[in-house]
């Protein structure tokens, strides 16, 4: 006649397939968190050089620092 429509799950395999998932996720947000301490690693250990600037009025269409940092 013909086979059944669904063939039964091993239940080993649906148990190898959540770990892999779950392993998935893991190593991901471990990478995110990891991407995101370097950053902020990066964002305070650069800090720019102090550059003069122009003081009082500049010419028009030109850009300044908005206030000295030095």
């Amino acid at each position: 006649m013909s086979a059944p429509p669904f063939a039964p799950v091993d239940p080993s395999r649906k148990r190898n397939t959540g770990r892999l998932l779950t392993l998935i996720v893991v190593v991901g947000v471990v990478v995110l968190l990891v991407a995101n301490a370097h950053l902020l690693y990066v964002a305070f250990s650069s800090q720019p050089a102090c550059v003069t600037h122009i003081d009082g009025e500049g010419q028009p269409g030109t850009y300044r620092a908005a206030k000295s940092a030095c």
